[in-house]
């Protein structure tokens, strides 16, 4: 009677040892989530500031085409990835981009003094 008792006490316990894990295992995963879709909301915001940052930069630096075009392409890229893997190699792509567009900015003094442009950068 005493070593049947002892394997159901085991039991329970293993049991409620898996539940306990399995909670906290939905609790990680649901954690992950929110994180991809606060990452998410972040470059949707990233994405739809691109097009004010263009357009400042076109007035000051018109032929600099070659430029704006590859941030627009990058951009494009971007928005249309999927999966967090093709994600993040495009958004390295148009941090490149936007890393030559920002150098633009040393070539027009106009442009570095300009407040939308300013604040667009950050």
């Amino acid at each position: 009677m005493v070593p049947l008792l002892i394997i159901i006490i085991i039991v329970v316990v293993l049991g409620l040892f898996a539940v306990g894990m399995y909670n906290n295992l939905v609790k990680l995963r649901n954690a992950v989530e929110a994180a991809w879709a606060q990452i998410d909301v972040q470059l949707k915001r990233r994405y739809d500031l691109i097009p004010n940052l263009l357009e400042t930069v076109k007035g000051y630096a018109a032929h600099e085409r070659e430029t704006l075009e590859a941030v627009i392409a990058a951009r494009n890229m971007a928005m249309a990835a999927q999966g967090p893997g093709e994600q993040a190699a495009a958004d390295n792509m148009l941090t490149g981009t936007l890393k030559s567009l920002f150098a633009l900015s040393e070539a027009y003094p106009d442009l570095k003094a300009n407040q939308n442009f300013l604040a667009l950068q950050e």
